[in-house]
């Protein structure tokens, strides 16, 4: 079924959205008189899309989603790790069609932490979205371990990272250094967008070993750097998801892991039962830098 943008309006509308928030933050709600953004609707809707990644628009729901983070016509947006393009796929196009800019992070590919699959990796991204005619200028940054910045200070509009967290926890400093960038290169006013799997209501793992972050760790993160939460949304909830399983949140689609990652798979291991479940349940935060 091709998703039209009166399809994922109606669909955004019919979303159950619910959320405690600490004093000063607002719970996100969308209301039925709530206009979509006609340009970000056309390119959820673009035949730009591939059909893998248009099959995840019901657990990642890209336009409720961008709208709750604040992307605008001409917006600046930067992804951190947009990894294959999911989110590219969608912004590049929107940016070029309403005077806006795309900026995505990318894997180093000169002095240190530069490696063949790093220069390969970031060959493939730049391939993918080269035409012009459909993307625009898609402008990549280098974001690594050895690297700190994301720009010139106060150059964007929104910064966004999805489902990222959890993976530079394992580094002493990183998480602090990670949000104090995401500080500098947002302009005054501007918006940090947070997806993440969530690990609430139960203890986070030490270092979220199986993918699984808390509410209030984000938050203390972002906090420090000197971010205000300005809001929470319950638009990629799933109440499905018992996050317990024996490969962690990978078990879920839509990595569907049937072993660990650093031993061969079990062939006897059937992932049916996670497959049912759906993709995670998320965490969807907005923090705010103060003007």
């Amino acid at each position: 079924m091709r998703l039209t943008p009166q399809l994922i309006a109606a669909l955004i509308i019919a979303a159950p959205l619910a959320a405690a928030l600490p004093a000063g933050a607002q719970t996100h709600q969308h209301h039925a008189a709530q206009a979509a953004d006609p340009a970000l609707a056309a390119a959820i809707a673009g035949a730009q899309r591939t059909p893998a990644d248009r099959a995840r628009d019901a657990w990642r729901h890209p336009l409720e989603t961008l709208q709750f983070w604040g992307v605008k016509p001409g917006a600046a947006i930067l992804e951190i790790s947009p990894s294959g393009g999911w989110w590219t796929e969608i912004l590049a196009p929107y940016a070029a069609k309403t005077g806006g800019r795309y900026i995505g992070t990318g894997p180093v590919i000169e002095g240190p932490g530069a490696t063949d699959q790093s220069r390969a990796a970031r060959r493939r991204f730049e391939q993918r979205f080269a035409d012009a005619a459909t993307y625009g200028k898609v402008e990549v940054v280098p974001f690594g371990a050895q690297t700190r910045g994301f720009g010139p200070a106060n150059s964007v509009d929104v910064v966004f990272t999805a489902r990222n967290v959890h993976n530079w926890m394992g580094t002493p400093g990183r998480i602090d250094a990670v949000f104090s960038d995401f500080f500098s290169v947002l302009k005054p006013g501007g918006v940090l967008g947070v997806e993440e799997h969530r690990s609430d209501p139960r203890p986070m793992k030490d270092g979220a070993s199986d993918g699984y972050v808390s509410e209030a760790y984000v938050i203390a993160a972002a906090t420090r750097a000197g971010f205000v939460l300005d809001g929470k949304s319950e638009i990629n909830a799933n109440p499905k998801d018992t996050k317990d399983h024996p490969y962690g949140v990978w078990t879920l689609p839509p990595t569907n892991s049937t072993g660990p990652a650093d031993k061969p798979k079990d062939p006897a291991f059937d992932p049916a039962k996670y497959k049912a479940i759906g993709e995670s349940d998320r965490m969807t935060l907005r923090f705010r830098k103060p003007t």
